[in-house]
């Protein structure tokens, strides 16, 4: 089934905040994101855009893609946003650093070809 125009927006929002999320902690070891509230911050912010975009996938578009752990990243999203009090930011940090990658590389072939810049 071809990717819908608003669904190309969420996958694109998607990828954006995983791109996001890899600058933002590029420079950063673990123990440093530990001790900065800027960039947990941002972290933070940027799965939850990632959750929320997920979230507004059609059913059928998330089940024609199951090699992506949608419900993983809806829930993170949801902790995040609703239990904010209680974030494991180790956890936060795994998921940066061992999952984002592999999102990326999942999600950028979902987007269709953008034509070439006009000049």
């Amino acid at each position: 089934m071809p990717l819908s125009n608003r669904e190309a927006g969420y996958i694109w929002d998607m990828l954006q905040a995983a791109r996001r999320l890899q600058q933002f902690t590029t420079d950063f070891d673990r123990e440093e994101y530990l001790e900065s509230i800027l960039i947990q911050s941002a972290v933070e912010r940027q799965l939850e855009i990632l959750g929320e975009a997920a979230r507004r996938l059609s059913e059928a578009f998330l089940q024609e893609h199951p090699e992506i752990p949608w419900s993983d990243i809806i829930g993170l999203r949801n902790v995040i946003a609703h239990q904010y009090d209680d974030l494991d930011l180790q956890q936060l940090w795994s998921v940066v650093t061992e999952n984002i990658p592999e999102l990326i590389q999942q999600l950028e072939p979902l987007l269709p070809d953008m034509p070439p810049d006009i000049e």
